[in-house]
């Protein structure tokens, strides 16, 4: 989200709980940046959201994958695979069985 959306009007109004301690932080970082809470949580969630939401992309695009019936990598060999980084003996990346 770009800070003049918020400046600007583009925006949607929600409440959120935070612990008291997170509130006081705020507060306080509110009054040294002179910007208001509800700017600065509005650009903290932005940026969270902005910063995970590949995730859910990815892991929507992996079942997708995973339910194509297309072979794939069997767990077993993708954690051995891992074990053997950072060692002498690092293994090839494991090829999908058929």
């Amino acid at each position: 989200m770009e800070s003049e959306d918020l400046e600007r009007g583009k925006n949607t109004t929600m409440t959120v709980r935070l612990p008291s301690e997170v509130g006081e932080k705020l507060e306080a970082l509110a009054r040294g940046t002179k910007r208001s809470k509800a700017y600065l949580a509005g650009e903290a969630i932005a940026a969270f959201v902005e910063r995970n939401s590949w995730q859910v992309a990815r892991i929507k695009a992996a079942l997708e994958d995973a339910r194509s019936g297309r072979p794939g990598v069997p767990h077993e060999a993708v954690e051995k695979w891992m074990d053997s980084w950072d060692t002498n003996h690092e293994l090839p990346r494991p090829t999908p069985e058929s």
